[in-house]
Formats: structure tokens, C-alpha cells, sequence
């Protein structure tokens, strides 16, 4: 199986080490939530730790279901088989499944010398009681699938990282489709796919009408990028679909997805009266193989979407907050606030090399009354040019910025 060292996280977690913190990792299903934890106890290992000072379990492993309503015998099995006169290391995969486990994680996290990290596919892990109970006393680590720049290290040629980042958009970066054949990528994303909308989203909200929540998906998969609102779903669902559906139940659907990190929501902020927007956000795909997969033959085509839903993902990974920016009738794709407390506006264009299309993607640039960094980036092949303050960028070369 192909495994590549998933630095930034790795290096999160060796920072957080015996820190009075749970550390909760996060994100949808097969991103490589697990495999990160392996690899954090795997160094721990080597870092001299022995197997009396680490417990690992997984809740979706056939063999641990006999803990899944028993929380006391869990506890009992789990701090049996560690030697707490030394610092140890509790590592809970999917600790979701386990009933009234925030009890659990409380428990082990009081004890003395056990230091807890526990991972989850749903916002419920920090929606829960848990965000109540631990107020403070946790940290969320949010696991994405694979950038470009790990996408690279799973290729054996990497001179043509033009024809590569095609491929990119084309497959997505789940991990789990590096170790397959071509001709079976398409099957396992569709049965990730399904894997989510069963146990993340219609057994978890007791749901029956698959067919209605896969045509609701449908539509958030074909408009990623463009600006929509529960409304606009729910009218199109009935005078297309012909479907007896409600705006409160479209809202349940698309929250579920939310929460099951297969989409992000992305509110627009106003930069004339600097605040939120209450209405019409943008939504953006965890991955797009995701929205290739589950469209098939009605994939949207549109490659500027899709090339901005790459850089919204690049964002996350980078600690951003991420807006979209109103001005006036017009918009900036992302308005963000960096790690280190700066603002960037950033507009994606799949190629600006008209005048006039130029033109156009500056404009909302030239509306901001402010000094931040703007950035325009682009497919074009040439160097870095800065035209009025603002830098046009080729997005693989950001991509793979240090």
C-alpha cells in the first residue's frame, strides 16, 4: 500500500505531544484520518515508547464491536493494558460508534499519564456533549484528503506537473485510490460515496428517501463554485425532479453533508459594511473525484469551479479563514484571514490571458479601498507579473509553494 509521511499533520500532532489537550482529528471518511494516527504512533515506537504504553483501537473493526454499548468493560480493557507509571497513549479510530463515548473520553482524559487522541468522520464529535464536557481541554485537527503537492509523491515521473495537476482534478486526492488500477478508481470513490450517505448521514438522521437526498447531492455537486441557497435547490428539485420536497428538508440534507465534512460552507462576507451575509453561500467539495464519480455523465464541465475548489482546499490546509467577497455587484472568489492575522483577497481564473478576460477578473480588485495582498491565479504558463498591485500567479507554482 502506498503511504507517504503526511508532514503538516505529522508534525502538528509531534507538537501537541503530551500536551494537556485530547486531540481530535477530523474530516470525512478515507482521507487518511487513521493513517495519520498510525503513522504518529508508529513514531512513538521508535521514538522509544513500548507496547505497554499504547492502545490502539479501531470501532469499525469487526472484533471491537463487543465495546461499542459497554463503556465500562471499554475502560477496563483500555487502561488494563497500559503500564500508567509511565506516560502513555490512548489512539480511539471512529470513536463515534462507541454509545455515550464522550463519557469514555473524559474518563481516560483525567486519568494521569494517558494523553487521548481520538478521530471521527462527522461534525457530531464536536457538536456533541463532548464540546460541552471538554470545553478547552481539546484540540481539532482537521485531516484533508491529499494536496498536489502530496499527489506528487505517490507519482513515479513527476517531470510533467502540468499533465499531473490535469490528472488531479480528474481523480481527486483520496488516498485510498493510489493502490488501485485505473479502471477500479471510479468503484471505490462510489463506494466511499455510499459508505458516507449510509452511516454519516441516512442511518445517523433515521432518513428513508435515498432517492430525494442523492438528487439534492446532485445539485450541490453540479453547482460547486456558484453561489446557491436552500430556496433555489428546493424550487429546482420540484419543477425538474417533480419532487414532493421541502425547504426544510432540503436544509437538513445539505447541514448532513456539511457535517459529514463531504462539503464545505462558505458564507459571503461584505466588504463595504465588513460583515456576514446571512444568504446565498458557496459550497465546495472535499475532493472532486467525489464530484466525478457521482455525477458520471453529467460531470459539470466547468473548469474555473473546479480549479477554485482546489484552492479553497489549499486554503484550509494553509490555517486560512475563508470567505467569499462582496463588492457591490460584483465578487471576490476568497477573501481570507491568514494565519498570521492578515487579509488576502484571491480571485481563480482557469486562464486570464485576454485583455479582456484580464480585465474582467481585476475588476472586484480595483473596488477594495484597502492595501492587502491580492492575488490572481491561472493555468497560464509565464512568470509571476504584478499590474496594479496585484500578482498573477500559475496556480501549480502556488500550489507548491514551501
Amino acid at each position: 500500500m502506498i503511504q507517504i509521511e503526511r508532514k503538516d499533520y505529522m508534525n502538528t500532532l509531534k507538537a501537541l505531544r503530551d500536551k494537556n489537550l485530547i486531540k481530535m482529528l477530523t474530516g470525512v471518511r478515507r482521507c487518511g484520518k487513521s493513517t495519520v494516527m498510525q503513522m504518529f504512533r508508529d513514531y512513538l515506537r521508535a521514538d522509544g515508547v513500548k507496547e505497554n504504553q499504547i492502545v490502539f483501537l479501531n470501532f469499525e473493526d469487526y472484533e471491537n464491536r463487543k465495546y461499542l454499548n459497554d463503556l465500562d468493560a471499554l475502560y477496563y480493557y483500555i487502561t488494563g493494558q497500559l503500564d500508567t507509571r509511565k506516560r502513555c497513549y490512548v489512539f480511539l479510530d471512529e470513536i463515534q460508534q462507541v454509545k455515550e463515548f464522550e463519557r469514555l473520553v473524559d474518563g481516560l482524559y483525567v486519568k494521569p499519564n494517558i494523553d487521548v487522541y481520538v478521530t471521527g468522520s462527522n461534525a457530531y464529535l464536536l457538536s456533541s456533549e463532548l464540546g460541552t464536557l471538554l470545553t478547552g481541554r481539546y484540540i481539532s485537527i482537521h485531516i484533508l484528503p491529499f494536496s498536489f503537492k502530496e499527489f506528487l509523491l505517490t507519482q513515479s515521473d513527476i517531470s510533467r506537473t502540468d499533465l499531473l495537476f490535469a490528472k488531479y482534478l480528474d481523480t481527486g486526492g483520496m488516498p485510498g485510490i493510489f493502490d488501485l488500477p485505473e479502471n477500479l478508481i471510479r468503484n471505490y470513490i462510489l463506494d466511499v460515496i455510499q459508505n458516507i450517505i449510509q452511516k454519516d448521514v441516512l442511518v445517523r438522521n433515521k432518513w428513508k428517501n435515498e432517492d430525494h437526498f442523492n438528487k439534492t447531492l446532485s445539485f450541490l455537486f453540479d453547482s460547486v463554485g456558484s453561489v446557491v441557497s436552500t430556496k433555489k435547490i428546493t424550487n429546482y428539485l420540484i419543477t425538474n425532479n417533480n419532487l414532493a420536497i421541502s425547504h426544510h428538508t432540503v436544509a437538513n440534507y445539505i447541514d448532513s453533508v456539511v457535517d459529514a465534512y463531504m462539503f464545505y460552507k462558505v458564507r459571503r462576507f461584505d466588504l463595504r459594511g465588513k460583515g456576514l451575509l446571512q444568504t446565498q453561500e458557496k459550497y465546495y467539495s472535499v475532493d472532486l473525484g467525489l464530484k466525478k464519480f457521482f455525477l458520471g455523465d453529467k460531470i459539470n464541465q466547468d473548469l474555473g469551479h473546479n480549479l477554485e475548489n482546489i484552492v479553497y482546499l489549499e486554503l484550509l490546509r494553509r490555517e486560512n479563514k475563508v470567505h467569499i467577497g462582496k463588492a457591490d455587484n460584483t465578487e471576490i472568489d476568497f477573501v481570507i484571514r491568514t494565519k498570521n492575522n492578515e487579509t488576502e483577497y484571491i480571485q481563480v481564473a482557469w486562464t486570464a490571458k485576454e485583455q479582456s478576460t484580464f480585465e474582467r477578473e481585476i475588476r472586484p480588485f480595483e473596488l477594495i479601498k484597502d492595501f492587502n495582498r491580492r492575488i490572481l491565479l491561472t493555468t497560464d504558463v509565464e512568470p509571476v507579473t504584478v499590474y496594479k498591485g496585484i500578482q498573477k500567479i500559475n496556480v501549480i507554482d502556488w500550489l507548491l509553494e514551501k
